[in-house]
């Protein structure tokens, strides 16, 4: 009995050591996780998320303050539409301006164009024509000499010398008129000036002022004669006729300057005045629709960065505009190692997670920088869907396979 209860307690020693001592197991080799373990051979998975086919971000070409914001966050818009205006009240009167200096030129070469005018011709002769007339009455009398100085001859003189006067002060008006400039401001050209009566029209009327002065002179020179007692009929009737071929000059000269109109050069350079004031007419409205910020095309607006009062400046983004109606998805996480088996026009396989729908689409366009994720140096490739499926919102989370055989 004892024997069999020692085998029995020899046997449970061996059985307790052989737990104790266990065989050691292998211990197996660590391997590294790399990009793109999910993809094989003939396929590319990744993750990605729906994204806007198009986002633009606007802004202005000119500074201001904004007057109007008229859209709000989240609004659908059409293309032309108005987003935003800037104060235009010096925009505005810098168009008027170029409008009002635009009529000023185009004036000033119709009046050039249009010399001379028949009217004005017909007056001229008219005026010449009695000059004329007078003159010869005038030498008429100083070959037969026969009277005096009579009160009606000193009377006759007197209105002589009120008419020579009155000529003389007309063609002095005529010549400062000619020498009148006006000067005008062309935005983004700065100050003009434009002196139309310079040239020709200058010269003739300064030639006629020197004949109405020249008459008036003789004129007087007749009255003075006849006031002071002379009785030399010669003196007095010479005189006359001086005064006579005075006034014959002037209509002579008036009708020079109306027959002669402008010349070539003075049309071109109207011309020249006429091109320029347009361009400054089309720059001023250019600036003046500047100031409106219109949808280059259909979209909603996801972001406002200014309101009313807020200056602005050129390239400043004011506003961001998403056309949801078209959504694709592009990548979040694909590696360096999968982007080079990826090429443009591969179909594509997307699972969207929320909708648990799966979608085909074809790679549109691959990312040519990379981007770092959390330490990961991945590239976007964006996919167009064939179809956009019902729910299907920006942001959400697909999964996608992109076939690269």
């Amino acid at each position: 009995m004892d024997k069999r209860w020692a085998m029995l307690i020899l046997v449970a020693i061996a059985l307790v050591g052989c737990k104790r001592s266990p065989t050691p197991a292998p211990t197996p080799s660590a391997t590294m996780a790399t990009p793109g373990i999910r993809s094989s051979s003939g396929q590319v998975v990744a993750s990605g998320e729906v994204v806007p086919s198009q986002e633009t971000h606007l802004g202005f070409p000119v500074s201001g303050r904004v007057e109007t914001v008229a859209v709000n966050k989240g609004d659908r818009v059409e293309a032309g539409h108005v987003l935003i205006v800037l104060e235009t009240d010096l925009l505005e009167a810098g168009v008027a301006q170029a409008e009002a200096a635009l009529a000023a030129a185009q004036a000033q070469l119709a009046l050039l164009e249009a010399r001379p005018r028949p009217e004005e011709v017909a007056v001229a002769e008219a005026q010449l024509e009695a000059a004329e007339g007078a003159l010869s009455q005038a030498a008429a009398q100083r070959d037969q000499p026969d009277l005096g100085a009579t009160e009606a001859e000193i009377a006759a003189a007197q209105a002589q010398v009120a008419a020579a006067m009155a000529d003389q002060l007309v063609a002095e008006e005529i010549h400062e008129l000619t020498m009148k400039c006006y000067t005008f401001t062309i935005p983004g050209e700065g100050k003009q000036t434009i002196c139309p009566g310079l040239g020709v029209y200058e010269e003739g009327a300064r030639y006629s002022m020197e004949a109405a002065n020249q008459a008036q002179v003789a004129a007087q020179a007749q009255l003075d004669a006849l006031l002071g007692g002379a009785n030399a009929e010669v003196r007095v009737v010479e005189a006359g006729v001086q005064a006579a071929a005075a006034q014959r000059d002037v209509a002579q000269a008036q009708l020079e300057t109306v027959q002669a109109g402008a010349t070539a050069e003075e049309i071109t350079a109207a011309e020249a005045v006429v091109s320029q004031a347009e361009s400054a007419l089309q720059v001023a409205r250019a600036g003046l629709d500047q100031a409106t910020l219109r949808a280059p095309s259909a979209g909603t607006v996801t972001a406002l960065e200014v309101g009313p009062g807020e200056a602005v400046m050129p390239g400043q983004v004011a506003l961001t505009l998403v056309d949801l109606s078209r959504l694709r998805v592009e990548t979040t996480d694909l590696s360096e190692l999968d982007v080079a088996r990826v090429a443009v026009g591969q179909r594509a396989s997307i699972y969207v997670e929320p909708l648990g729908v799966t979608v085909e689409g074809r790679v549109v366009r691959i990312a040519s920088q990379a981007e770092m994720i959390g330490g990961d140096v991945v590239y976007a490739v964006v996919v167009e869907l064939d179809e956009q499926p019902p729910g299907l919102r920006w942001g959400m989370s697909v999964e996608m396979e992109i076939t690269t055989d």
